[in-house]
């Protein structure tokens, strides 16, 4: 999945090699560059970037997930997201406009901007960075088509005090090196289509395909490998208060293992949630959560059904979401919560 690591003794390698298949993982277990989430559908702007304000509303999200607890070194990972339409008639323009003696402008709201902070810690290797997020959306009459673009800065650094060795020495130069620590730049792109029932996405991560090197001599080499992901979901009544909303998330990382997501949410008056999720390599999930005026608090549990749920207590993970604003009068069949 990766680059080899070249000019480099053979148990320089199985080092390196080991760091990278932890490196930026939210799965683990299948070695993916670009996190997994449970709650996808409570924040599918982290999946991709045409979500960007999609739905008009100023949105911004905390999401905590820690994998496998019971196991040293596990992937934790934390993120920030807000994004927002920005409308003609916004504060901010209003006071540009007069700065500048211009009519004021109408509510277009045809453009949207988004931002994530991100760590992920994944045993060793800390991954740190910013996602900046541009939106462009199309009113089709009862439907919505939008465009994104996204740049990604993020820092891979390695933290020798978490290796664990026999002799207590790390004599490998990549890891004991000055250079224990690399910048990356890369971008995403999607399109997300979205109607009252209905909604399908598509996206690329890791357009660039961007490269970096460790060590001092530059010896170790690790690139980011590009991703798409297929998205797509469908909401009905089953009565008068119950909602369901089946999904699919599809990952076709170019090199790498095919994984998808089938998820299952039932929403009872508009606000109370719970689900199932069952994703590849027979890993089972429930989650659930609750709204509160304009919060939004998600919880999901993890297992995997295989012998290895026994040594462990599962896989955590938290959401909790903010909504503000007053676009639901301009977009009333919108709700992608």
């Amino acid at each position: 999945m990766f680059n080899q690591i070249t000019k480099t003794p053979i148990a320089m390698k199985k080092i390196i090699i080991t760091l990278i298949i932890v490196l930026t993982t939210c799965t683990g277990l299948l070695a993916q560059q670009f996190p997994t989430y449970t709650q996808f559908t409570l924040n599918k702007f982290l999946i991709n970037p045409a979500v960007t304000g999609v739905d008009g509303f100023t949105t911004a999200s905390l999401i905590a997930k820690e994998q496998w607890v019971g196991f040293r070194g596990t992937p934790r990972t934390h993120a920030v997201t807000i994004d927002s339409r920005i409308l003609g008639d916004s504060y901010i323009l209003k006071k540009l406009a007069v700065r500048k003696k211009e009519p004021q402008k109408t509510r277009s709201g045809n453009t949207s901007w988004g931002a994530c902070f991100f760590s992920d810690l994944n045993g060793p290797v800390d991954k740190t960075g910013v996602n900046g997020s541009y939106g462009y959306h199309i009113e089709m009459g009862e439907s919505q088509l939008s465009f994104g673009l996204s740049l990604l800065f993020f820092q891979l650094k390695i933290q020798d005090e978490q290796f664990v060795v026999a002799d207590d020495r790390i004599d490998d130069p990549l890891i004991t090196g000055n250079k224990q620590s690399i910048w990356i730049t890369d971008a995403n792109f999607g399109v997300y289509y979205t109607a009252a029932d209905y909604y399908a996405g598509y996206s690329t991560v890791q357009l660039f395909n961007s490269s970096a090197q460790f060590g001092d001599k530059g010896d170790g080499k690790y690139r980011l490998n590009r991703q798409h992901n297929l998205m797509g979901g469908y909401r009905f009544d089953v009565a008068s208060h119950i909602q369901l909303e089946p999904s699919v998330l599809l990952k076709l990382p170019e090199s790498g293992i095919t994984q998808f997501d089938i998820n299952i949410k039932g929403t009872f008056d508009n606000k109370y949630w719970a689900g199932i999720n069952y994703r590849t390599r027979a890993i089972f999930s429930v989650f659930g959560g609750l709204n509160y005026e304009r919060y939004y608090f998600g919880y999901s549990f993890d297992f995997n059904l295989g012998d290895f749920m026994p040594n462990t207590y599962g896989s955590h993970e938290f959401i909790v979401t903010a909504r503000f604003g007053d676009s639901a009068r301009r977009y009333k069949w919108l709700n992608s919560y």
